[in-house]
């Protein structure tokens, strides 16, 4: 069985490049609005089963992977910021703060519906930032499509005084090694599959 990334983002696809295990991309469409009292982890989980379930059609002898995150402060789920003022908005609320992340990962056998799951949390503590130095951030990398409004592969590495957490992937959107723990329960092993 091949291997299936339930994603469009590049960012997902760079880290998963990293296995040197080949593998197909293909870009899922469900309904990404979070049901009524859902915690964000429950929130994640079920959109990375949805993601991954919806290409079970197309790609019916895969492991796919379905992966989702979001950015929770204050308690509130924060999404991407989409443009300029709202990332530079998203950024203030963050400034001096504790924000957690949440990433949902799933594991699915299209050809048996047999699936693996697991929600990978990761915290970080924001500097005390200057309105200056968020606007010039911004500005720089146009984290629009990043929830959380950074790119800590770039020069979002500058915004934190802590990281917390397994695995530092999961803030580009796939915990690589969540990933590896779910493929080794599904009897995969990602260091037979290398090329």
């Amino acid at each position: 069985m091949k291997l299936l990334l339930a994603s469009g983002s590049p960012y997902r696809r760079e880290l998963l490049a990293r296995l040197r295990i080949p593998f197909d991309c293909a870009s899922p469409d469900i309904d990404e609005t979070p049901s009524a009292d859902e915690s964000p982890q429950d929130y994640v989980t079920r959109l990375a089963h949805e993601k991954a379930r919806a290409l079970t059609a197309q790609y019916p002898q895969h492991w796919i992977i379905g992966s989702d995150q979001t950015c929770v402060l204050n308690n509130q789920i924060c999404g991407k910021p989409g443009n300029h003022d709202n990332a530079v908005a998203q950024l203030q609320r963050a400034n001096g703060q504790r924000v957690s992340f949440y990433t949902g990962l799933c594991l699915l056998n299209s050809a048996s519906g047999e699936y693996y799951s697991l929600t990978e949390p990761f915290h970080v503590h924001f500097r005390n930032l200057s309105h200056a130095e968020i606007e010039h951030y911004v500005a720089l990398e146009q984290p629009y499509d990043c929830a959380g409004s950074f790119k800590v592969e770039g020069l979002g590495i500058n915004l934190f005084e802590k990281l917390e957490g397994r695995d530092g992937n999961s803030l580009i959107g796939l915990p690589l090694i969540g990933l590896i723990d779910l493929m080794r329960k599904a009897g995969l092993n990602p260091l037979e599959l290398a090329q």
